[in-house]
């Protein structure tokens, strides 16, 4: 197969990829992250102590882990009928992807939560700030180096599930590799496939990378924690104040 033969081949499946991997990444984060900042809310000690409703998201997050993608997506062929009237195809994929994409971004959020430190969460509070003001103000703020880095993980697993989606008739690069590359031989073809998801996932990585990073570097620069910090010590200094007077 020449080169002229190859582009258009390519072209078409990088463009498949890029519209099942942008879709399901957005319905991912947008489902996902208050997923995962339920689970910190709601578990032993948190802000909105619900045991019971954090074992249930808990279970069905897991449940969404560990369930393997080939899997899934054949036990969501009806849903996916359901939702996109056909079980083949760029739009059909989206939505096992997306599935699959959000209790993987949940956890993703979930750990990132966590590493938010309870000083802040605590002065915030102690000046009437409610749940969601610390949601807004602190915890994904102070989280965001961190969900952006989690937000790269994730695309880059999607473009795996991606690939993976195109053995069974999804479309993209990995339904290219397989039916041109090893079905009809052409290992030069296969061999370009991986090269480009090989770019594409080091470009991804390199730009999420310093994304997080630069949030990181401007967050320490500014300084949002030093001061709220300083606003918790000054109310006890202000309590004692009040009382001698």
């Amino acid at each position: 197969m020449t080169w002229s033969e190859m582009q258009p081949l390519l072209s078409d499946a990088c463009s498949q990829t890029f519209t099942m991997v942008l879709w399901s990444t957005l319905i991912a984060v947008v489902a996902g992250l208050p997923l995962g900042i339920l689970l910190v809310l709601t578990d032993r000690g948190g802000l909105l102590q619900n045991v019971l409703a954090n074992k249930v998201i808990g279970q069905v997050v897991n449940v969404g882990r560990s369930m393997p993608f080939i899997i899934l997506m054949v036990a969501l062929m009806t849903f996916t009928r359901w939702v996109t009237g056909t079980t083949i195809g760029t739009t059909a994929a989206i939505v096992p992807l997306a599935i699959g994409g959000i209790p993987f971004f949940a956890r993703l959020v979930e750990t990132a939560v966590r590493e938010v430190d309870q000083g802040l969460v605590e002065a915030v509070q102690s000046m009437g700030g409610n749940t969601w003001t610390i949601v807004r103000k602190v915890l994904v703020p102070e989280a965001l180096p961190s969900l952006i880095a989690s937000t790269t993980t994730t695309i880059i697993a999607l473009i795996g599930y991606s690939a993976m989606a195109g053995t069974v008739g999804g479309g993209g690069l990995g339904d290219l590799a397989v039916r041109y590359g090893y079905q009809r031989f052409e290992t030069e073809l296969m061999w370009i496939t991986v090269a480009i998801l090989a770019v594409v996932i080091s470009l991804i990585q390199f730009a999420g990378d310093f994304a997080a990073r630069s949030l990181h570097r401007r967050g320490a620069r500014s300084g949002p924690a030093p001061k709220l910090r300083l606003l918790k010590a000054k109310e006890p200094a202000a309590a004692e104040i009040s009382k001698v007077a």
